[in-house]
């Protein structure tokens, strides 16, 4: 009972009155004191039966204080409870990837259910770091439709790059007494829950890693249509081990749509619509002092941390990259078992950190023995022409991009991780690298300073044969 009325007694009016209450009670035992040492006996009975009642209430009062000192202080982050008779959780389901929360800068993904260190809903999304100050998270627990409301505990990504729009994680406390499959999120804590839309909660039920290794790639966007380079880095993948790949996308060509068909009904991609252009000012750039933008490259951080987390009970690997770059092993035939040796050699680790190398697409290597003439019909680069890398720069930092075991991991940049359970781990060149075949960051190193590395050749016979079959249903 004390539970119940102390989980409705959490505003500072109500804890005023409580005290209030108190010291009224506590001045009128006192005088009920100092009265009992002038009264005869049976005025004495008679006022003793009233000071206990008193008593009583000045007991319960103060008790009432004390309780909810002791359940503000453990249990702050705990949600209060907000009954509403007849609400059976009817509030309109989100179906879009990103949805604007009315009235604020906050922008939602989608919330995933994080029991790694407590028991919360971690929900991914879009924020402008200096005006959101205050979100509420609303839970409803079927089948009573009783609803739970905690503060939001607001966590954007410290790698905004000036950007005034972030990604960040909203951190909402779930209620003791039920496993919500549904959150809401508002700017205020009171008001009906119809009317705010509601997010079904992912990664309530872990599956079994039924995948080894899942590519998430950064959005696509500006009508992208370098068709060849894309098919090429798919067929690259699945021969280096990927069953999934992941592309938020924002818009493309129509030929690079045909070959997106394609790999869906293959069961390779899973499209993830990046609908971002609606909501806010993108740039292209990855620092606002180079385009003063909303946000940076299409939100490409939080499209990468909603990937990690929407794969983390369902990939045993998740890779971080770009379209235009593959994790080549250079030792190792496949991810499998060069990952296998680095787990081996790195038992505390589940970030493992890849070099990347430029391969300019304008300095060419003759491929007559391949006999693919027929891919000059086809739009875009073909990585098979691109074997010399630029060497490394005196004091220039090489970024990285990553292979992440993701249930170690809480928050990840673009070319590192910022928060997680595990190491990470440089991953020497020897053992693989990442081989970025785009435009020259040493346009003028002449053509014998480039690094002559035909490790991706290697792989020709099954790329070329992959590639050709892929084209015939897609292309030509």
């Amino acid at each position: 009972m004390f539970l119940q009325i102390l989980q409705r007694t959490t505003s500072h009016e109500q804890t005023f009155n409580s005290y209030f209450l108190y010291q009224v009670c506590l001045s009128e035992v006192l005088e009920k004191i100092q009265l009992h040492l002038h009264l005869n006996p049976s005025e004495m009975l008679c006022c003793k039966r009233k000071s206990y009642y008193v008593a009583a209430a000045c007991i319960f009062a103060f008790t009432l204080m004390i309780l909810y000192y002791l359940w503000t202080q453990g249990h702050s982050l705990l949600p209060n409870i907000t009954p509403q008779e007849g609400n059976l959780c009817r509030g309109e389901l989100a179906s879009n990837t990103i949805t604007a929360i009315k009235g604020t800068r906050t922008f939602i993904i989608a919330p995933y259910f994080d029991n790694r260190k407590s028991k919360i809903t971690r929900v991914i999304g879009i924020v402008h770091h200096e005006k959101v100050k205050d979100l509420f998270c609303w839970f409803c627990c079927q089948p009573d439709g009783e609803i739970y409301v905690s503060t939001a505990a607001i966590d954007v990504h410290s790698d905004r790059f000036g950007f005034p729009y972030g990604a960040a994680d909203l951190l909402c406390s779930e209620p003791q007494n039920c496993d919500p499959n549904f959150v809401s999120i508002s700017w205020e804590p009171k008001g009906n829950i119809d009317q705010l839309p509601r997010f079904e909660i992912k990664n309530r039920k872990p599956e079994t890693l039924p995948i080894e290794f899942t590519v998430c790639l950064s959005p696509m966007f500006g009508n992208y249509s370098n068709v060849l380079q894309f098919i090429q880095a798919m067929e690259m993948y699945k021969i280096l081990g990927a069953q999934k790949v992941i592309i938020y996308k924002n818009s493309c060509s129509q030929l690079m749509e045909k070959a997106l068909e394609f790999y869906i009904a293959e069961g390779t991609i899973e499209i993830i619509p990046w609908p971002i252009t609606s909501y806010l000012n993108v740039s292209s750039r990855w620092h606002f002092s180079m385009d003063t933008k909303d946000i940076g490259y299409y939100g490409q951080i939080t499209a990468l941390n909603d990937c990690v987390y929407r794969n983390m009970y369902k990939s045993k690997f998740v890779l971080l990259n770009d379209i235009d770059e593959i994790i080549l092993p250079m030792k190792h035939p496949d991810w499998k078992i060069m990952m296998s040796g680095l787990q081996e050699q790195n038992p505390g680790a589940g970030i493992f950190l890849f070099e990347s190398h430029v391969f300019p697409k304008t300095v060419y290597a003759s491929t007559d023995i391949f006999n693919i003439t027929s891919w000059n019909a086809v739009p875009g680069v073909n990585i098979l022409q691109h074997i010399h890398r630029e060497p490394n720069r005196k004091n220039v930092f090489n970024p990285k991009k990553m292979i992440v075991d993701p249930r170690k991991v809480v928050q990840t940049s673009v070319h590192s991780v910022l928060h997680a359970y595990a190491d990470s781990v440089n991953v020497p060149i020897d053992i693989a690298l990442i081989y970025h075949c785009r435009e020259a960051l040493q346009g003028k190193l002449p053509r014998e300073s480039l690094i002559r590395d035909t490790t991706i050749w290697r792989y020709n016979s099954s790329l070329i044969m992959n590639v050709n079959k892929v084209l015939q249903k897609t292309v030509f």
